[in-house]
């Protein structure tokens, strides 16, 4: 999976807007193949992933279970935020 890392420190963005930054630039980044469909996510200021509960059986591994979820289904970008502070997985529509 390609990783999108951006620094938006200085624009102090909460979720929702680095959710909404993150689907512009996945849509952007997939547009040849159909857009972008969001997958999984991890929210670190609140410890929140999506879908909720893939990091129980994670917990010793090297790759967390938000992600590996994602590439175990197609996920093929990674919108990364302020070094894993919010952290977004998507995958083409054209799957």
């Amino acid at each position: 999976m390609k990783t999108l890392y951006l620094n938006a420190n200085e624009l102090e963005l909460g979720f929702d807007q680095s959710l909404k930054l993150a689907n512009a630039a996945a849509e952007h980044v997939l547009a040849k193949q159909g857009g972008a469909m969001l997958l999984s996510f991890y929210d670190r200021d609140r410890n929140l992933e999506s879908p909720h509960g893939v990091s129980e059986c994670h917990v010793n591994c090297a790759i967390p279970g938000w992600q590996d979820y994602a590439e175990n289904r197609g996920g093929a970008l990674m919108v990364n935020f302020e070094k894993g502070r919010f952290v977004f997985c998507y995958r083409p529509l054209d799957f």
